[in-house]
C-alpha cells in the first residue's frame, strides 16, 4: 500500500451507486459518477469504464446498517455488491459503516446544487470513503 494510492467509494442502491475517488495523501475523496440500474441490473459497463479510466488499488463499499447495528435488506445486497466488485476486478473491497450518509451529504449540499431533483449518491460515497480514509493508519 502506498500513501497515494487511489481509492474507489460506492454508495450502493438498487437505483442508482454513487460513485467516489479518493487517495490516502489528503485523505479525502470526490463525487465522480452515478451509475444507473435498470430493473435491479447494474450497468457493469460504466463501472467497468469508472475502474479502467481512475485504476484504483481498493474499493470502499457503504454498508447500510440498521440503527442498532442489525442488517437490513439493503446491507445485504451492498454486501453481495461488493463480492461481485472484488470477483470482476480482484480488487480489495472494504465495507463502511453508511448511516445517514445520504441524508450528510443532502444537507451538504443542499445550497450547491439547483434542483429539488438532484441527486446525492455520489456525494454520498465521496462522505463514505472519507470516513473510512480517516480511520486507516
Amino acid at each position: 500500500m502506498t500513501s497515494n494510492e487511489l481509492i474507489m467509494g460506492f454508495d450502493y442502491g438498487t437505483k442508482k451507486i454513487g460513485v467516489a475517488i479518493g487517495q490516502r495523501v489528503t485523505r479525502t475523496a470526490n463525487p465522480v459518477a452515478i451509475v444507473r440500474a435498470e430493473n435491479g441490473k447494474l450497468d457493469w459497463s460504466h463501472i467497468e469504464r469508472l475502474v479502467d479510466e481512475w485504476r484504483p488499488q481498493q474499493f470502499v463499499v457503504g454498508l447500510p446498517l440498521n440503527m442498532d447495528d442489525s442488517e437490513s435488506e439493503m446491507s445485504k445486497l451492498a454486501t453481495r455488491f461488493s463480492s461481485q466488485l472484488q470477483a470482476r476486478f480482484s480488487i480489495t473491497v472494504h465495507c463502511m459503516d453508511e448511516r445517514l450518509s445520504t441524508f450528510e451529504a443532502r444537507q451538504n449540499e443542499t445550497g450547491n446544487r439547483n434542483s429539488r431533483k438532484a441527486e446525492f449518491d455520489d456525494a454520498a460515497a465521496a462522505l463514505i470513503l472519507e470516513s473510512w480514509l480517516r480511520q486507516q493508519p
